[in-house]
């Protein structure tokens, strides 16, 4: 990993028990999904796919009980993806202005603060994918400057925990023409906050530890790109 290292959450020998045994549910699923993946379709391996459904349930049961989830709905997260089980990618862009002040958006879901993004669709390049979420949440023209850090969301201590593995883009961006309305589907208000006046942040997809480290990419351009 870079030099910064990992701002929050635990190594893997630190890991309460409650996160190792959802950590390792989470890889129960995926080692049943790529076993599916190459089993469903192939009467010679109906007895594999038939184990291969089992263990999706297990994984589906330890997480309801680490989690409090409802199974059900767990069920139907993992069943959302099919074919070899790899990481959702989701970017994120850190604007700043000449006061250093980072653009926000106050999610609808949990009327909570964030960095402009989300999920990168099939097709999209990231920058596009970060560049698009910006103009789409905060109404600004954002155009990627620098990819600052690829983090993983449980090594950042993101909650709540998710059934499946998330690699975090974060880029930093510039405002290039003038703003527009945000589409308000997903965001409440839009506003700029320094580092020592933040607003309750959503936790789910941006902590503290990251704008300090966007803020730190922003006063040096030459810092390397930070991983996990």
């Amino acid at each position: 990993m870079s030099a910064a290292g990992p701002a929050d959450g635990a190594a893997d020998g630190e890991l309460a028990p409650a996160e190792a045994v959802r950590r390792a549910a989470v890889r129960i699923a995926a080692l049943a999904q790529d076993g599916l993946a190459y089993s469903v379709g192939d009467p010679a391996r109906d007895y594999d796919t038939a184990r291969y459904r089992q263990l999706q349930d297990v994984s589906v049961q330890l997480l309801a009980a680490v989690s409090g989830a409802d199974e059900d709905a767990l069920r139907t997260d993992l069943g959302g993806d099919t074919g070899y089980a790899t990481p959702k990618v989701d970017v994120r862009v850190g604007v700043l202005d000449a006061a250093e002040r980072f653009l926000l958006l106050r999610e609808r879901s949990d009327g909570r603060w964030s960095l402009p993004g989300g999920w990168v669709d099939p097709g999209d390049r990231p920058g596009e994918a970060a560049a698009r979420e910006a103009l789409e949440e905060t109404g600004y023209p954002v155009e990627p400057v620098k990819l600052v850090a690829v983090w993983e969301r449980d090594v950042r201590g993101k909650q709540p925990p998710l059934p499946v593995a998330v690699f975090h883009l974060f880029f930093l961006g510039r405002v290039v023409g003038e703003p527009v309305a945000p589409q308000d589907l997903e965001t409440l208000e839009v506003g700029w906050f320094g580092l020592d006046e933040l607003p309750e942040l959503s936790g789910s997809r941006v902590v503290r530890s990251e704008l300090e480290r966007l803020l730190a990419h922003h006063r040096d351009p030459a810092l390397p790109t930070e991983w996990d």
